[in-house]
């Protein structure tokens, strides 16, 4: 057996071998865990927000109809998809605020155990 089959089959049998939980993924999965629902509603306003603002402006250049009525739904669609949107990124920083006060004890801990603090 020649030493690049060797390489071969230890990378192979590294497959599957239980994954062991080291101290730096736990602190990177705490970090995904507080910031990830504020960026999933982040993105879901952004784009609810940003598809309503289209549907307005597409009433509004008379896309989708003609006339004063569809002008006029229109500049309101317009005006609700740019408060949705104004409204989304101060909304996100409470979100992330508030998932990094829930985990920041735990990830302090974990930090302080890593860096030998």
């Amino acid at each position: 057996m020649n030493d690049l089959d060797k390489v071969y089959a230890e990378s192979v049998a590294k497959d599957y071998m239980p994954k062991e939980t080291n101290k730096v993924r736990q602190l990177k999965k705490l970090d995904e865990r507080a910031k990830l629902p504020a960026f999933i509603t982040a993105m879901t306003l952004g784009i609810i927000g940003t598809l309503i603002f289209g549907t307005g402006m597409c009433f509004g250049l008379s896309v989708f109809g003609t006339g004063v009525i569809f002008m006029v739904m229109g500049v309101l669609l317009g005006i609700v998809g740019v408060a949705i949107c104004i409204i989304n990124y101060p909304l996100y920083k409470k979100l992330l605020k508030k998932g990094k006060e829930k985990y920041a004890f735990e990830i302090l801990e974990l930090a302080k155990e890593i860096t030998g603090a």
